[in-house]
């Protein structure tokens, strides 16, 4: 149940106070009254109202030192203002002070009412939008970058799913950074101080995945020449994460499958059953509902797999992210690599926004990696990220226009509007999205901003 909010009365006289509470029984709120400014600045050091009306006429102080302590603090407490001697210049004083409404004595109780209902709603929206901005304006989690709103919504994603005990299905072409996704699920959640591990089911042949999964006994089969712990083992009271589930042999999947029912299972060559606390996430960068389709993936595992869905968005769709990452990824092999740290030139960053990352993120990190090695000099340009330039860009070409001949004497079109032509064209390719046109274009996306500002001005 949530808690009712707070309005705090500030006002001298006890008789009006009184009569503002009577006025306030219409709000949904509770009243606290004080009568002077000492008071009210006592209560506000351990109290945070919801709204406060303020007189501006108090007997120990004036009430815009209480105006500018509530500003000064960055409470989110909307200030109401009063005051009885009509004057408009005190009521102009306190809105520039930062306070919220004024209200002339007298008033009526419908005014004051409206006027606490709109401060109470200004306040919630306030809340939300620095509740907003704590969530979205990230652009780290827990090792994964990106400021991008895809990313916002998958470290929102995160938060939630790893609270909860269900299994976890990454989606992701390859490069996309899904077991960096798992660690942050792991480290968001109450295992983050148990084990991690990691299993790339498409790495391990087939004849030997039961043991990495389970492990095995001593003599089980030819070269078990010791016990061997598996992956199921290690990762009691933490996470296994299964890379490239789509991949594991069928008959290992009704294995995988009673695991994940009764969190037991024996070791290769042992009847002895084992039981482990353990917190399924897999991946995958093909369509599990193919695969089940397909006779490869049983469906019953897929529904227990199936719980809460991830969708890693690809590096293509991430917008600026992609300068973030590179810049991220200079500075980490830099120091990797005992380096000077090299800047990229404006044609680079150009170039890394046009390019399509056919390898997502981890083919960005192998060519940050190699330009910052290889480049002789402090600039790393295009050609040292082996991208080529916008302008040699097959995807992108603007129409051109056929030139008249001479002799057809065509009319004479302003500079400025072939270039907003051009440019329009150019952000309607792209899906509105200037900084890709501006790299294609071969302008910084400053420069379209600032075009568009003076279109909108008439030129």
């Amino acid at each position: 149940m949530m808690e009712e909010p707070t309005i705090l009365i500030v006002e001298d006289s006890v008789a009006l106070a009184s009569t503002y509470r009577e006025y306030l029984r219409q709000v949904a709120a509770s009243v606290v009254a004080v009568e002077n400014g000492t008071q009210a600045m006592e209560w506000l050091k351990t109290n945070t109202p919801a709204a406060i009306l303020l007189d501006l006429r108090l007997p120990d102080m004036d009430g815009m030192e209480i105006l500018k302590n509530v500003q000064a603090r960055k409470l989110i407490s909307p200030v109401i203002v009063m005051t009885a001697h009509g004057s408009i210049n005190a009521a102009v004083d306190a809105m520039r002070g930062g306070a919220f409404d004024f209200l002339m004595k007298p008033f009526a109780a419908d005014r004051l009412v409206t006027t606490i209902r709109n401060a109470l709603s200004h306040r919630q929206l306030q809340t939300e939008v620095l509740t907003l901005r704590s969530t979205l304006g990230r652009d780290r989690f827990h090792g994964l970058i990106g400021a991008s709103l895809p990313m916002q919504a998958v470290y929102r994603s995160i938060e939630s799913a790893a609270q909860s005990k269900a299994s976890i299905f990454i989606y992701g072409e390859s490069g996309t950074g899904k077991e960096l996704c798992t660690q942050a699920i792991h480290q968001a959640s109450a295992r983050r101080d148990g084990p991690f591990v990691a299993l790339n089911c498409a790495a391990i042949p087939r004849e030997l995945m039961e043991s990495e999964v389970f492990g095995h006994r001593k003599g089980a089969f030819t070269g078990a020449v010791a016990d061997r712990e598996g992956a199921a083992g290690r990762a009691d009271g933490g996470t296994l994460f299964l890379d490239e589930i789509c991949e594991m042999d069928i008959a290992l999947q009704a294995k995988l499958l009673r695991f994940l029912q009764t969190q037991s299972y024996s070791r290769v060559g042992d009847d002895v059953p084992r039981q482990v606390n353990v917190r399924f996430v897999c991946a995958t960068n093909k369509d599990p509902l193919e695969e089940v389709r397909a006779g490869r993936f049983r469906e019953d595992l897929y529904y227990r797999l199936h719980v809460i869905p991830i969708d890693l968005p690809p590096l293509r769709d991430r917008g600026d992210d992609i300068l973030l990452l590179a810049h991220a990824f200079l500075e980490e092999f830099s120091e990797e690599e005992g380096l000077p740290l090299k800047v990229l030139t404006p044609q680079a960053e150009a170039a890394l926004l046009a390019y399509r990352w056919p390898g997502n993120v981890r083919e960005m990190r192998n060519r940050i990696h190699s330009a910052l090695v290889l480049t002789q000099g402090s600039e790393i340009g295009p050609q040292d990220l082996g991208i080529a330039a916008p302008a040699k860009d097959a995807e992108f070409a603007i129409p051109q226009t056929p030139v008249p001949s001479i002799s057809s004497d065509p009319p004479i079109v302003p500079l400025w509007q072939v270039e907003k032509e051009a440019i329009e064209r150019a952000i309607a390719h792209w899906d509105g999205n200037i900084n890709k046109a501006a790299a294609a274009l071969e302008i910084s996306p400053s420069t379209i901003y600032r075009k568009m500002e003076r279109w909108g001005a008439g030129n």
